[in-house]
């Protein structure tokens, strides 16, 4: 048996008035899940356990059948070992993502404008953490380029740090005074970004940006603070060989954790437009190479509901349709057993434009046993009506497991 897990970030939401009080997934154009749904074992799962936020690291790390609640240290160092960065037992890893902050003087008095400055790209952001590593690097502290506005920091010896650290992608638009870094080592953190925006202000890459309009990147943001992983192999847990295809350094650095194989896709941003069908090409070829599971993560719709844009979302749910789902059933004939899960980690609803803790919608389609009493609909309303996981480790364990 191959078994296929297409992990579409962020994909699950709420009924929008502007669209007949449909969600992006149920108004979106998806004949290809569609068809897999006819025959699909299709309910909710709580990718969240009581007590955790909303993120993605907690998500996945529930979908792939960790329960965070023994294997949980954080998000940032997943990234790191993604990065190839080696933390010593007693580092603190903290996700550095370059931000746009409106432009009043007082740090406290700005506000968040843009988590992602722009979906800035790779190759520009690399520069700009350069140039932090280069003035504010130290024995201490550390700089380490990532992908898109997703970076690392590594406080060296770290560990016994008390902090309080908000996500930029939960603060949108608002006013920073009542999230920034708070602890008793705080302050540490909140004076390297307070330093940040000197050095980024007039740097050539955002003078460069501003030209074409484009939001620059003004500050470094702390967060998703977290100490050196430890999981035990998804080999050993399912006695199977596996693969993770993914552009964001999080679901990497779990895949690598786990032991899976990380597969780069030229291409794949991490962002809202990137290389669906490569993702998807790259998905069946290690299937047909030898290995037994794959676990495909698409980022695009998680970013459109940050962005709060509804019709992006739409569009990109209609691409992981058309260029995802559509390739896995054009090439089903090339499997003799092939098991395909398909669900979000959370929701993202544009409406919030942060994530949620709500169950999100799973549908398990079996080429070799179908489903005879399926729900026949894959959406955040019709999954109600179908079997309810109160933990998805469980669910993990009843896509491999079940026969």
């Amino acid at each position: 048996m191959k078994y296929l897990v297409i992990l579409a970030d962020g994909m699950g939401d709420y009924g929008i008035e502007a669209i007949g009080n449909k969600t992006p997934l149920q108004y979106a154009h998806t004949p290809n899940i569609d068809k897999m749904s006819q025959t699909s074992l299709i309910g909710m799962v709580q990718t969240i356990p009581q007590g955790f936020s909303p993120g993605s690291d907690v998500a996945n790390l529930s979908v792939m059948g960790y329960d965070p609640r023994k294997y949980y240290t954080g998000r940032s160092p997943l990234e790191a070992v993604s990065m190839g960065v080696n933390l010593g037992p007693n580092d603190m890893a903290f996700r550095c993502n370059l931000v746009t902050l409106s432009d009043e003087s007082e740090y406290e008095a700005k506000t968040m404008v843009d988590y992602s400055s722009g979906e800035i790209s790779s190759a520009e952001s690399a520069r700009l953490i350069d140039a932090l590593q280069a003035e504010l690097g130290n024995d201490i502290f550390h700089f380490y380029a990532g992908i898109s506005y997703r970076h690392l920091m590594v406080w060296k010896d770290g560990i016994n740090g008390s902090f309080r650290l908000t996500p930029p992608h939960d603060i949108s638009s608002r006013k920073i005074a009542d999230y920034l870094p708070q602890g008793d080592d705080g302050d540490a953190l909140l004076d390297l970004m307070k330093k940040s925006t000197a050095i980024l202000k007039n740097h050539p890459v955002n003078e460069e940006r501003r030209r074409k309009g484009l939001n620059p990147a003004t500050s470094v943001w702390l967060w998703g603070e977290g100490s050196k992983p430890a999981l035990s192999s998804f080999a050993d847990k399912y006695n199977l060989k596996g693969s993770v295809v993914a552009a964001v350094d999080l679901v990497k650095g779990l895949g690598i954790c786990a032991g899976l194989k990380p597969v780069i896709v030229p291409g794949a941003t991490g962002g809202v437009e990137t290389d669906f069908a490569g993702k998807a090409r790259a998905a069946l070829d290690e299937l047909k190479s030898g290995q037994d599971f794959v676990y495909l993560h698409i980022e695009s719709p998680d970013e459109a509901g940050h962005q709060g844009k509804m019709e992006t979302k739409v569009w990109s749910i209609e691409q992981v349709d058309k260029l995802v789902v559509g390739m896995v059933l054009s090439e089903m004939d090339s499997f003799d057993d092939l098991r395909v899960m398909l669900l979000p980690d959370h929701r993202t609803p544009v409406a919030l434009r942060t994530h949620t803790s709500d169950p999100v919608p799973y549908m398990i389609f079996d080429k070799t046993r179908p489903c005879l009493n399926s729900i026949g609909k894959y959406d955040e309303e019709a999954a109600v009506e179908g079997k309810f996981f109160p933990d998805c480790t469980i669910l993990m364990d009843h896509f491999i497991k079940e026969h």
